[in-house]
């Protein structure tokens, strides 16, 4: 028809991104102050990584010994609390992350991490998914049989959905709020949508929570696409704090892909 504009070709998912938009900074002259107090004229730390310098601080105030430090730097304490299971100082910093091209599947498992976690996900009910992306599990992208049955399945659910909601949409189009009309129209349209639909959330996690989530998720008997997740987590991590994420790496598993191991687990 002319004037009317073609929709963009289905997008299709197989990785996970994660981005890391925040991290902590630590108020020097605050510490500087505590330290001059308490009689500790002289203490310093060979981290330059806020998060690292942080968790030493609390771990060093429960037996005040800034004045006497062990050697070995903050690598060699921070090996030392996980070595001996003192994780409650793990929790003094966080960091705040985005993930996007996961499934809402994904993220029904991810809110089940509570303690130490907070969640801000893409809403359906202000967001029109008519052109939302979708992700794709590899044991069936790479079966051109499965991949088609599952695509057809996408195709429909997504067809069904700009259907509903243009339906729906004149359906409340009594309504004087503009914003009330979609979003009623939406939050129905949504019922049809799969666990594959794309989705996208903001997570801010303590250290603590977060090596909690790396075992778990990135175990071998983890959901596949919830444990490639883990793995890009715990990669970004450890480039950005590697003292206190060092301790993990990955193993080759015989059905193929990769899974987290550490010696340190359940801090």
């Amino acid at each position: 028809m002319a004037g009317v504009e073609p929709r963009p070709a289905l997008k299709i998912i197989h990785e996970p991104k994660v981005y890391l938009l925040g991290r902590q900074v630590v108020d020097e002259e605050a510490l500087e102050a505590f330290l001059a107090d308490h009689n500790v004229s002289h203490w310093t730390t060979d981290t330059e990584v806020a998060a690292e310098k942080l968790i030493e601080t609390a771990g060093r105030l429960c037996y005040m010994s800034f004045a006497k430090p062990r050697p070995g730097g903050n690598q060699a304490y921070i090996h030392h609390l996980l070595e001996v299971g003192h994780g409650s100082v793990l929790e003094h910093t966080v960091f705040n992350l985005l993930f996007t091209g996961v499934s809402r599947s994904l993220t029904h498992e991810l809110v089940r991490h509570r303690a130490g976690w907070s969640f801000s996900q893409l809403s359906q009910r202000f967001v029109d998914e008519s052109e939302c992306d979708f992700v794709e599990p590899e044991v069936i992208a790479e079966d051109p049989e499965l991949h088609r049955i599952w695509l057809e399945a996408i195709q429909a659910s997504q067809a069904a959905y700009r259907e509903l909601a243009d339906r729906l949409a004149e359906k409340f189009k009594g309504l004087s709020d503009r914003t009330l009309r979609r979003k009623k129209a939406r939050e129905a349209a949504r019922s049809v949508l799969p666990n594959a639909t794309e989705t996208k959330i903001f997570v801010t996690a303590n250290a603590r929570a977060l090596r909690h989530f790396i075992e778990m998720r990135g175990d071998a008997a983890a959901d596949v696409e919830i444990r490639r997740l883990a793995i890009a987590v715990f990669q970004l991590l450890q480039h950005e704090a590697p003292n206190l994420f060092g301790d993990y790496s990955l193993i080759d598993l015989p059905e193929g892909g990769q899974a987290v191991t550490t010696p340190h687990r359940k801090v």
